[in-house]
């Protein structure tokens, strides 16, 4: 396994739909173990593979106990509506509330290809939407209002002007002593 580079707000690969995965064989699955190392070393609670610079239809969630491989992910219904903040390792230190649906049920791919569906709702449930957007090219700034979305977008310019990158490595995070 190893940790891959993130890619922040600006990257072009950010704002590609996804393709789908043909067929999950070893090379995905490395790639899924990956995303999940770079996801935790991140502190993040979901990764999509364009974030790592990858336009394929393959994210990660760990949230609340609901460990998920998404391949080819699709919501399949949705319901209720639900406000909370959201935050998103490609734009760091950038926090908004976004509305969504309160429950999901999505079906994806596991990292053995096998097809699983599952109903979720909380944190697991605003991840998987937020991950999936990231498939589809969207961000979570996307759902904000436009004042809200300007503004955000005016801070993070100005605060990045004298950064041209739009990659940041990730760094492995050494053990607590204790």
């Amino acid at each position: 396994m190893s940790l891959l580079d993130l890619h922040l707000l600006g990257s072009p690969v950010l704002r590609e739909a996804s393709a789908p995965v043909a067929a999950v064989d070893d090379e995905v699955r490395r790639f899924v173990a990956d995303l999940f190392e770079t996801m935790h070393a991140a502190k993040g609670v979901g990764l999509a593979a364009n974030q790592v610079g990858v336009a394929r239809r393959i994210a990660v969630v760990d949230a609340e106990g609901e460990r998920l491989v998404l391949i080819n992910p699709r919501i399949l219904a949705s319901q209720g509506k639900e406000t909370g903040e959201e935050g998103c390792l490609s734009i760091p230190d950038y926090y908004a509330d976004v509305t969504r649906p309160e429950q999901v049920t999505v079906e994806a791919l596991d990292e053995q290809g096998q097809r699983w569906e599952k109903t979720l709702t909380g944190l697991p449930a605003r991840a998987v939407q937020h991950e999936i957007d990231h498939l589809d090219g969207i961000l979570f700034l996307d759902h904000l209002s436009l004042l809200k979305r300007k503004r955000m977008l005016a801070k993070y310019k100005k605060e990045h002007a004298d950064d041209p990158s739009f990659i940041k490595p990730v760094a492995t995070v050494a053990p607590e002593k204790g």
